[in-house]
């Protein structure tokens, strides 16, 4: 299945924990490169996140984005009770009254003063294993959410890609139809003008120039090339894995027998053939950097 390296896909679900939210991004890259942000308490995860990314996709540039946020609710809907750390604020009493007796009318310090000490309320202990869980399962979930995307669009640009094919299949056909006749015309203008000059040159050179010039202009190694460099593009399109690289090494391979084709052209018709071809060739090269 062909593959675009351009998609999208953003899920989210609450926890026990409190809330998550994956967003993946991916463009067209010449290699495979994650790029991870992760909340504080999870920066530990990196490592397994990308190896779970690099899993699932092979080339191109992945942004993702895990935010998390607690719930402001427990489970029975009530307000979550506040904890002190009783031990701290103990500490602080005691330091406050060796304060207090240093200073001149010291000002007497509040409950609220105490609770903006850091620390001081300690926050519900969250479960950090179920929470990696929950966030690694939703990671699954995007990521083959984000492979739908691509799939969907790699079918799109492998109809493109088919499409061109099919073009260039009949611009050869033209050229196969069209080249006994050129070469016959191209023959006789040849015979003519050397006619001309027959009597100060051998005839027997003057035959073998002819057919050396003939030889020269016969393309069919060219379109043979060209017709098996398209239907290995057709096979490569069928196979179950990353085929960017190889389509674009086909392109460079085609690129390279239109521009034969067009170098060794005597008449009009194949050189107008030669850069359909080209123009073809290259539509589908930009259609190709997408392809994973």
């Amino acid at each position: 299945m062909i593959y675009s390296m351009t998609a999208f896909s953003r899920q989210e679900g609450d926890t026990e924990n409190g809330h998550l939210v994956w967003e993946l991004r991916s463009v067209n890259h010449r290699f495979s490169e994650v790029s991870l942000r992760l909340p504080e308490e999870l920066r530990f995860l990196e490592p397994k996140i990308r190896e779970q990314v690099a899993k699932r996709i092979k080339r191109g540039k992945i942004d993702a984005t895990l935010r998390f946020q607690t719930t402001g609710q427990s489970a029975d809907n009530e307000l979550p009770s506040l904890e002190i750390d009783r031990a701290l604020v103990e500490k602080l009493a005691h330091v406050t009254r060796e304060i207090d007796q240093l200073l001149y009318n010291a000002a007497p310090i509040n409950a609220l003063e105490v609770l903006q000490w850091p620390g001081v309320l300690k926050a519900p202990e969250k479960n950090t294993q179920q929470l990696v869980a929950d966030a690694q399962a939703l990671l699954e979930t995007a990521l083959a959410d984000l492979l739908d995307s691509r799939a969907r669009e790699g079918e799109k640009l492998k109809a493109v890609i088919e499409a061109r094919c099919a073009a260039i299949d009949a611009q050869m056909k033209t050229v196969t139809e069209r080249l006994p006749g050129i070469l016959r015309a191209t023959r006789e203008r040849l015979e003519k003008r050397l006619a001309e000059i027959q009597g100060e040159l051998d005839p027997a050179r003057l035959e073998q120039e002819v057919v050396l010039l003939l030889n020269k202009a016969d393309v069919d190694e060219e379109i043979e090339r060209l017709k098996a460099h398209v239907d290995e593009v057709r096979r490569v399109l069928t196979q179950d894995e990353p085929v960017g690289r190889r389509l674009d090494f086909l392109m460079q391979e085609l690129n390279r027998e239109a521009n034969t084709l067009g170098s060794k052209s005597v008449h009009t018709d194949t050189t107008a053939v030669s850069v359909e071809l080209k123009v073809l060739i290259e539509q589908m090269r930009e259609q190709i950097q997408n392809i994973e």
